[in-house]
């Protein structure tokens, strides 16, 4: 009977304790954050990512993946593109290590490496594109763009972007 009754609070016990764990779901999985949101709450604006971004997933060691249906293209102060699947190491004020997101700069396409806010009262955003950084207005991307969907063949009119300065030849 002893027995019985310790059994009986052990699982009690043990049930309550697994309530009380702190319910963790991944980003991708929660109903109310959006990519825009993380985005917001990491320190960055909700704009560096548009509109048509599908799902993400955030591992614990801060490897952010976005997905969108295809390549899409938008506008800042240049035109950007966005390949359908970005990745980055996220933490708070940055995207390192980016990958899946270029930038046109004087008819070449540059790929986007680092996005950084060091200092978000000095309003300012850096990108590193490899051979420069660019300092550019946060209120550039206060709100997430439209994107327009880039069908494969125009995509092959940008093979510089890939190939840099050997494309020229």
């Amino acid at each position: 009977m002893a027995s019985a009754f310790f059994f009986h609070n052990f699982t009690f016990f043990f049930y309550i304790s697994l309530l009380s764990l702190p319910l963790r779901l991944p980003h991708s999985l929660s109903l109310s954050s959006t990519i825009h949101d993380l985005l917001r709450s990491q320190g960055l604006p909700a704009g560096l990512l548009p509109k048509e971004v599908k799902s993400y997933t955030l591992s614990q060691n801060g490897l952010l993946e976005v997905f969108l249906d295809g390549p899409c293209l938008t506008k800042y102060e240049n035109r950007v593109l966005f390949e359908s699947v970005v990745r980055a190491n996220l933490s708070y004020g940055s995207l390192i290590g980016v990958q899946g997101l270029t930038q046109e700069e004087l008819f070449l396409w540059l790929p986007v490496k680092d996005i950084i806010v060091d200092d978000p009262k000095s309003g300012l955003i850096l990108f590193d594109i490899g051979v420069a950084h660019k300092q550019l207005a946060l209120s550039l991307f206060e709100d997430p763009p439209s994107c327009k969907a880039q069908p494969k063949e125009a995509l092959r009119n940008q093979v510089r972007k890939e190939k840099g300065f050997e494309a020229l030849r």
